[in-house]
């Protein structure tokens, strides 16, 4: 197999093949023309035989010349096709990892508002348990629990991780919850997650011991409501997520106790594309979307 000359000598030549000039050449690539020549003549040398013919105020093809520059410009407007058309996705494409909870219950719901400002965006979400790299996954954003500070990200603070149990109504009619003790009594769905005891500390039940209980345990938010709505024992659960849930009394929240995570829910994305405008575009969205929440939220209690 014969070796390639160097490309920036073919880049060169089909420039300067296409414009059949070597100082528009020259201009088109930000070079002098004395470097253009150079290369022209390099390619020539490899070749062994002249590409052009010197005129006092033009240059034009040789034979060998003709012969080479339709394959060499059909081979780079292939080139010019395929990078326009990645750049084209990287723009109309925008792709966010976060976790299943968030996407099911929070954003997918909501997620026709953006679509409709931005109709030439095309979200793509990965639901992923594991906190990504941004340097070897290719994401443009990511919702991430954390307390804001990861090394080559930007984080914008979107809402509180916090949490407190609920359960069915039909589960509440049956057992007589007067206190928060009173919990113990129903099945608990996810009993090993460290939560609980944080949550029943915070009650002023102190000294809790559930290891004894079997471990149902569903990983993820979204399945452990869905479990409590089926009445299978009390979850506990961000009510950020299950608003909706709560507002229709499909899930009741026996106790005003609500604790407060020393992590939060973060929107990131790698500080150095920050300016890109599809980001941009959904950052305002979901900043405004967070807004409008709390706006809800505050003539709710008043």
């Amino acid at each position: 197999m014969s070796k390639l000359p160097p490309m920036s000598a073919i880049r060169v030549f089909e420039a300067a093949a296409r414009h059949q000039s070597f100082t528009r050449a020259a201009e088109e690539l930000g070079m002098t023309q004395a470097a253009v020549s150079y290369q022209i003549r390099m390619l020539e040398d490899r070749i062994g035989a002249p590409l052009f013919t010197r005129l006092p105020r033009q240059v034009g093809l040789t034979a060998r010349g003709s012969q080479l520059a339709p394959a060499v410009t059909e081979a780079f407007e292939m080139l010019r096709a395929a990078f326009a058309g990645i750049d084209e996705t990287v723009q109309t494409t925008l792709s966010l990892t976060t976790v299943t909870t968030i996407a099911s219950n929070w954003l997918v719901p909501r997620l026709g508002r953006f679509q409709q400002l931005h109709p030439g965006i095309a979200v793509q979400i990965d639901i992923n348990s594991q906190v990504l790299d941004f340097a070897h996954h290719d994401f443009d954003l990511g919702i991430r629990s954390g307390t804001g500070n990861w090394p080559g990200l930007e984080a914008h603070f979107l809402f509180p991780n916090q949490f407190t149990p609920v359960c069915s109504p039909d589960l509440l009619r049956r057992v007589e919850l007067r206190e928060p003790a009173d919990l113990l009594k129903l099945a608990l769905i996810s009993p090993s997650d460290p939560w609980w005891r944080d949550w029943f500390d915070a009650a002023g039940v102190a000294n809790v011991d559930l290891s004894k209980r079997p471990d149902y345990s569903l990983g993820a938010q979204q399945f452990e409501g869905m479990a409590a709505m089926a009445g299978q024992g009390a979850a506990l659960v961000n009510p950020y997520f299950f608003r909706a849930d709560l507002a229709a009394g499909r899930l009741v929240q026996p106790f005003e106790l609500i604790v407060v995570a020393d992590r939060s829910y973060w929107l990131v994305h790698p500080k150095a594309r920050r300016r890109a405008p599809k980001l941009q575009a959904f950052r305002e969205w979901i900043l405004s979307e967070i807004a409008d929440d709390a706006k809800k939220a505050a003539v709710q209690e008043t």
